[in-house]
């Protein structure tokens, strides 16, 4: 008896300094930083959604490039490796100035939005029943929703109205500005509650036959 409890004191743990909980609050911080940019910023024009939406991409990108080495293992890595490659050329590409037009804010914004979209929806279905699986199918579907939304805006849309005898315009790159800013709030919120949330039964399994493992050794 007291060699058992000597071995089972002396197991090296296997934990990761990092798990997919802190992956999903990394990126709904940096989904809350800019929804909260956008939100407060009195211009939505393509150069403020490029820049906010190119700081975000590069941040991103390093948060899910971390996780494919710290957190995800081998030949499961392809996924958050495949999405950070893609986010940060979006991303860096948005960060020029001389290239922040409305036509490039609905160009990039849509590709990556789709791009990485579709990526994680299929990542979360391959992975059914895997922790994180059902948020990753989640968010690859609202990507494919902003995408599509986004799609339907003309880039040249213009709509004058007056509030109290003050003209204002409504146009295409407020409306994706704004599109993009919702979208980043919902995001946020989902992410955090789902990175807040008590980790699902299944995630023990392998400390769980552990135990079982230490209490056959014992008897």
């Amino acid at each position: 008896m007291p060699t058992a409890s000597r071995s089972r004191t002396a197991r090296p743990t296997t934990g990761r300094p990092l798990t997919v909980r802190t992956v999903q609050l990394g990126r709904a911080l940096m989904a809350a930083v800019a929804a909260i940019m956008i939100t407060f910023s009195p211009d939505h024009s393509a150069a403020v959604g490029l820049s906010v939406f190119g700081g975000f991409a590069i941040v991103t990108s390093l948060v899910l490039i971390v996780s494919a080495i710290v957190v995800h293992e081998a030949g499961r890595r392809w996924p958050a490796v495949l999405m950070g490659a893609i986010t940060l050329v979006l991303g860096m590409a948005a960060s020029i100035p001389a290239w922040r037009t409305d036509a490039l804010f609905f160009v990039l914004v849509i590709a990556w939005a789709a791009l990485t979209g579709l990526v994680e929806l299929i990542w979360g279905i391959r992975t059914r029943g895997q922790e994180g699986s059902r948020d990753a199918i989640t968010i690859g579907a609202l990507g494919l929703l902003l995408a599509l939304l986004l799609l339907v805006i003309p880039v040249g849309f213009v709509q004058n109205y007056a509030v109290d005898g003050q003209a204002f315009s409504l146009t295409g790159i407020i409306l994706g500005v704004g599109m993009f800013g919702a979208y980043a709030a919902v995001v946020a919120v989902f992410l955090g509650i789902a990175g807040l949330a008590p980790a699902p039964k299944g995630a023990d399994r392998t400390d769980g036959a552990d135990r079982l493992a230490d209490h056959g050794g014992e008897a």
